[in-house]
């Protein structure tokens, strides 16, 4: 029999997430703190155009090897980390077009986001996964998209 990999991992994560308003805590700051850190990465700006003016980001870059590490975990959950990850970039952008201070909005967002992930820990009575490995800390992303890959039927 084979062994999938990123079942065996999300599997894992899965154990220390059996609260039911931990669960729910992850649902609202997983997206927040893979966003905030898209958002950190987004501000710096690489000395190269990419379309018409628009500055290449550390946060293109890293997102592409994001993808490349979920690519090699399933044949398809990177699909829908890429339209996330294309969600957060837009983000960005449009925060960064309407004038608001990006690195502000997101570093409020990450304090937030972790003081609710801390905290949904607490209420679960178990350390976070990322503490054993920080692969986990891109599985947890992975772990509530495979809900929604069930959700809509599809395997991952």
């Amino acid at each position: 029999m084979v062994v999938n990999k990123l079942q065996t991992l999300l599997d894992e994560y899965s154990l220390s997430h059996q609260s039911a308003t931990n669960k729910l805590i992850h649902w609202i700051c997983v997206p927040l703190i893979f966003f905030s850190v898209v958002g950190f990465l987004y501000g710096i700006k690489l000395p190269m155009d990419v379309y018409h003016g628009v500055r290449l980001n550390v946060a293109v870059i890293g997102l592409a090897l994001v993808i490349l590490y979920y690519i090699s975990l399933s044949r398809t959950i990177w699909v829908g980390m890429l339209l996330f990850s294309l969600v957060c970039l837009f983000a960005c952008y449009e925060i960064r077009v309407n004038g608001l201070p990006l690195a502000i909005v997101c570093g409020v967002i990450f304090i937030v986001a972790w003081i609710g992930q801390f905290y949904g820990h607490h209420i679960e009575g178990k350390r976070p996964s990322f503490l054993k490995d920080l692969q986990f800390l891109l599985i947890g992303p992975a772990w509530l998209m495979s809900f929604v890959y069930k959700k809509l039927g599809i395997a991952y």
